[in-house]
């Protein structure tokens, strides 16, 4: 059951949201190995002057498209090995390029939690239940 942050600075259509989102959910549902119904997902567009992009005096710029740089936050259980990891950026790089968003401009952040650390379905620890898929992937 990861969740996702998506953070952009970009406005979007509501189709074009929709896509981004289920390009990075069928990433973490391949990558991770979860069920397809699994779907926690969140988008968030800042106004540009509300997320600040790195700068740098580079030539070229480091972010050639500031307007473009997004961000994706990924909350989950550890567990996951270090290819699945590998699998998981790459892949979600690779499906948002495909909106007309650069490889180099997405920064992603996973942060693992301990299962007793979430309360879910009833508010249980989530190492009390079965979550219906493997972890250690």
């Amino acid at each position: 059951m990861p969740i996702a942050l998506i953070e952009i600075r970009k406005t979007y259509s509501k189709d074009q949201e929709i896509a981004l989102m289920q390009a990075v959910h069928s990433a973490i549902q391949e990558a991770f190995k979860i069920l397809n119904n699994d779907i926690h997902i969140r988008l968030l567009a800042h106004e540009p002057h509300r997320f600040s992009v790195p700068v740098t005096n580079t030539n070229p710029p480091l972010y050639p498209h500031p307007e473009l740089y997004t961000q994706i936050t990924i909350d989950c259980f550890p567990g996951r090995s270090l290819d699945a990891k590998r699998d998981l950026y790459r892949r979600i790089v690779e499906n948002l390029e495909t909106h007309g968003i650069p490889k180099d401009h997405v920064k992603i952040i996973l942060k693992e939690t301990s299962k007793e650390n979430w309360g879910i379905r009833n508010g249980q620890p989530a190492c009390d239940i079965d979550v219906g898929y493997a972890i250690e992937v």
